[in-house]
């Protein structure tokens, strides 16, 4: 792919929170860029008004002229849509250049210094959180993000003074095979996605491979408890970290009254008193990761301690809506047992003296089927908990895999709920909320706005 030649760009999938980074860089390119998506949203429709032409209708008559021409159109496709999409089929039975999201971005990236960040959950704050640190340093950096920085308001960055970029290297479908990071972070590798892997050894496998794809003399940032083995290539460094132990850790730690600090200890000495900006107990490790991702790469001991302190977050991830005394709303995007559970904890050590209600739609029947029985336990950490049916994305129904699997395994002290997604919003309105967490990676936030309204009203 040579971007120099490419006159317009057509997305398949174009309003996913990793395609729409690409269709924004696209776009800064002054290229034409287009393409179509399932369902309208608040993204889309950003998009829109940026200057990409989006659609709705699977119909090949809806794409533009400009992105007929094989010789000067790329398209770009989510390995979500299937292989009999109208559109997708035009493009490859008139051989059009069709690459995967992840392969544009390897491109993109291959001559740059790619900063990676892996793993099953905390990838996207963590590399957030690292953009931001070096973004606001002399260092800089570009970012193609896996969520919507609420600094910055968008999940792409670009500096026309740095070679750094930002990645977070999604493990679906292999993707991040594609990369070729300077530096790699992996946060985490708790068995996910088994409709593409089939077993927990072949998904630890991925992430060995990915290790493997790390340039020499550059670094592999590893969470201290991980069941894989990194395989790095000769010259390349290996670190660990976590919360409390490891090459990068964290000392003399203070959570109270709304606030925690922090003491960050790295080979390069000790940065004291640092706030974390989004005070939640997650982030002392995704802090960790980001702190040695950026210092290793040259920021300044004073632009960590102010990035940490003037990081706002990721739009989904641990996100307050309503946070007062009488009643408190947040979402997280936690979809997989180990998010929930973290997420339930965390919450948990904010409001110990609270009744604490999750809303949670299940997102694939790939995953319900596999993790019913964790997801449950992880939910019984709540005092409530009210279930949808099961967001399906890209999938379609497997017989008898539905949300009862995971209402029947919860807990007999939790209370529980089964509800249609169309009705969430009554149900809300019956229950005495005091906390509210609503969880999961499907479509119940377009609810939130909603939800609010309700919850101020009561």
């Amino acid at each position: 792919m040579d971007v120099s030649t490419i006159k317009a760009v057509y997305f398949i999938g174009a309003g996913g929170i990793g395609m729409s980074a690409l269709v924004r860089y696209f776009l800064s390119k002054g290229k034409i860029v287009a393409g179509y998506d399932r369902t309208p949203s608040e993204l889309t429709e950003q998009l829109i008004q940026e200057g990409a032409r989006i659609h709705y209708q699977e119909d090949v008559n809806e794409i533009p002229f400009e992105c007929r021409n094989p010789k000067h159109t790329l398209v770009v496709y989510t390995p979500a849509i299937p292989t009999t999409h109208p559109e997708y089929l035009y493009f490859l039975q008139n051989s059009f250049k069709m690459e995967k999201r992840a392969q544009v971005l390897g491109t993109i990236t291959r001559s740059s210094k790619g900063l990676c960040v892996a793993g099953t959950h905390g990838k996207t704050t963590t590399s957030t959180m690292a953009a931001h640190l070096l973004h606001q340093s002399h260092v800089e950096c570009n970012a193609f993000l896996g969520g919507i920085s609420k600094n910055y308001g968008t999940n792409l960055l670009l500096s026309d003074k740095s070679d750094f970029v930002v990645i977070e290297a999604d493990e679906f479908d292999r993707s991040f095979h594609w990369l070729s990071p300077y530096m790699a972070v992996i946060t985490a590798t708790d068995p996910d996605h088994l409709d593409i892997y089939g077993t927990k050894e072949a998904y630890l496998e991925s992430f060995t491979k990915f290790t493997t794809l790390i340039q020499p003399s550059g670094a592999l940032i590893l969470h201290e408890d991980l069941d894989m083995k990194p395989n790095v290539q000769q010259g390349v460094n290996i670190y660990t970290y976590s919360k409390e132990k490891g090459d990068f850790h964290a000392e003399n730690i203070r959570i109270g009254n709304g606030e925690i600090y922090i003491d960050f200890v790295s080979p390069k000495g000790t940065i004291r008193n640092i706030r974390l900006g989004v005070p939640v107990s997650i982030n002392i490790e995704n802090g960790i990761a980001a702190m040695a991702l950026a210092q290793l790469n040259g920021a300044t001991d004073n632009e960590i301690k102010k990035g940490m302190e003037s990081f706002q977050g990721v739009v989904r991830r641990f996100d307050f809506q309503i946070k007062s005394d009488r009643v408190v709303f947040l979402t997280d995007y936690a979809h997989h047992p180990s998010e929930v559970r973290q997420s339930a904890l965390s919450v948990r050590e904010l409001y110990r003296d609270k009744k604490i209600t999750a809303l949670f739609q299940p997102h694939l029947y790939t995953r319900t089927c596999d993790f019913y029985k964790d997801f449950a336990e992880s939910l019984s950490l709540f005092d409530k908990v009210i279930l949808t049916e099961i967001y399906p994305a890209r999938e379609t129904p497997i017989p008898g895999v539905t949300s009862e699997l995971i209402y029947e395994n919860l807990d007999p002290h939790v209370k529980k709920r089964l509800c249609k997604k169309e009705d969430v919003l009554t149900v809300i309105k019956e229950e005495p909320i005091e906390v509210l967490i609503l969880l999961g990676a499907g479509d119940l936030d377009r609810y939130v706005s909603q939800i609010c309204e309700i919850l101020n009203e009561s």
